[in-house]
């Protein structure tokens, strides 16, 4: 009965694996390296793209202030029709007629302010600051992608190791119940190993199955953040998870703080926005002051009642020429002078709040990140020595074992963890790495390399 049921037990077991094989061989696959899953996040981050189209509005707001230092012009025209009395002058009188006057009105306006207290100069540096800003979160938004990206690549990879390593031992475990059966057969081992060992090959097959749908799972969530189609799986390129994963075992936490605080663009970002806010704020206190503009209008026009053609009376008989300067001296607007200016102090004192957060935050991102580093590096260091004392373990047990000497509970307790320290293993190296990135995310200086 009892080897019934672990028949059973395989059986079944197989069955989920042959479902989880035919299911990734109907999924439509899509090869990617980490380049090409970077470019794909790119395109399909909601919120990267809406502070790419935001990075459009800060370039005009430049352009448009820059211009703002020139004049301003305008062309206006009109046409009406006046039914009734009309008023004519006649031989020195004036005469009432009951007519129809077709009017056409034209002019030509241009104003240009003299002097507003700086107030055009201090919005032409803050716009530029702010696009120089908006640039940087734009940079800052690109990191976090693709350190979103290395998080779930970096986690496929790292199952598809286990995966394997769990199917290896499998197949492994499977040679040696051939080989119990062969020495329970031959007399040289009692049936109760041979149970035994069948048990744990079907332990086995439920761990195998266990890490083909954790690897299943971390797919589907990398295709969901890549916004792949539907039905479409990422077949990903491996990385060599040793390399450069060991850069600042060397440095300390001074050191490094002192290198984000360089390379942070999000810190650079919330600098240029204290600025801009600054300047900002100069430039609507200068609505306190008088200001001085300069104009020029240019009007003409043409009236039915008049028997001269279109073209002399728009351009020789009625065209006036105006030109002069304008002065404006703000006594009492209701306080809406002083209720713009308060906004802009705020504004400015909360971006220097959020700047003065953002610098705790670095501080702290980056005493995480050298922690956790730190730890990963110990763990790597400690899993070397964990697999070669395990393995040597196994050997010796497995060399027992075919000569008697040992029972089958040594075997499979050595192999066990022969096979956790390998996947611990797998895991430290995995872990370095990703912690190298997550230093290099904390520090500013994550970029894709080709």
């Amino acid at each position: 009965m009892k080897q019934s049921n672990m028949v059973k037990n395989l059986g079944f077991s197989c069955i989920i694996a042959a479902f989880f094989t035919i299911e990734v061989q109907a999924q439509d696959t899509l090869r990617l390296d980490f380049r090409q899953a970077v470019d794909l996040a790119l395109e399909a981050n909601v919120d990267y793209q809406l502070q790419s189209n935001n990075l459009e509005v800060l370039e005009v707001a430049k352009k448009s202030a820059f211009l703002s230092h020139f004049p301003n012009a305008n062309i206006n025209s009109s046409f009406s029709q006046q039914s009734g009395q009309q008023f004519q002058q006649i031989e020195g009188e004036i005469v009432v007629t009951n007519v129809k006057n077709e009017v056409v009105n034209a002019g030509l306006n241009m104003n240009m302010p003299l002097f507003n207290s700086g107030r055009r100069i201090l919005d032409t540096q803050s716009a530029k600051l702010a696009l120089e800003a908006g640039e940087k979160g734009l940079e800052r938004a690109n990191q976090q992608i693709v350190f979103d990206v290395a998080q779930r690549y970096l986690q496929v990879l790292l199952d598809q190791e286990l995966l394997r390593i769990s199917q290896e031992n499998l197949e492994n475990q499977k040679e040696q119940l051939r080989q119990i059966e062969g020495f329970a057969e031959a007399g040289l081992r009692t049936i109760s190993d041979q149970y035994n060992q069948q048990s744990e090959v079907a332990r086995l097959e439920s761990v195998a199955v266990d890490a083909e749908l954790q690897l299943q799972n971390d797919l589907w969530r990398l295709s969901e953040y890549l916004q792949l189609e539907p039905g479409v799986m990422p077949l990903l390129q491996a990385v060599d998870p040793r390399s450069e994963s060991l850069r600042f075992s060397d440095m300390g936490m001074p050191e490094l703080y002192d290198l984000a605080q360089r390379n942070r663009v999000d810190r650079v970002q919330q600098e240029l926005l204290v600025d801009s806010f600054q300047k900002d704020m100069k430039a609507i206190k200068a609505m306190y002051y008088p200001r001085i503009g300069a104009f020029y209008n240019y009007n003409t026009f043409f009236t039915s009642l008049d028997d001269r053609n279109l073209q002399d009376q728009l351009l020789k008989v009625y065209p006036q020429n105006t030109i002069g300067l304008n002065l404006s001296i703000p006594i009492f607007n209701n306080f809406q002078n002083k209720l713009e200016v308060t906004r802009s102090k705020v504004a400015y004192k909360n971006q220097v709040l959020q700047k003065e957060s953002v610098d705790r935050q670095i501080y702290q991102d980056v005493k995480l990140a050298h922690q956790n580093y730190l730890a990963a590096l110990k763990k790597h260091k400690n899993t070397d020595v964990q697999v070669l004392a395990a393995l040597e373990a196994k050997n010796a047990v497995s060399e027992r074992f075919r000569l008697g000497i040992s029972n089958f509970v040594d075997l499979a307790t050595a192999n066990q963890q022969l096979v956790a320290a390998q996947a611990d293993q797998a895991q430290a190296i995995y872990t370095l790495f990703f912690q190298d990135v997550l230093m290099q995310y904390a520090l500013g200086t994550l970029e894709i390399v080709d």
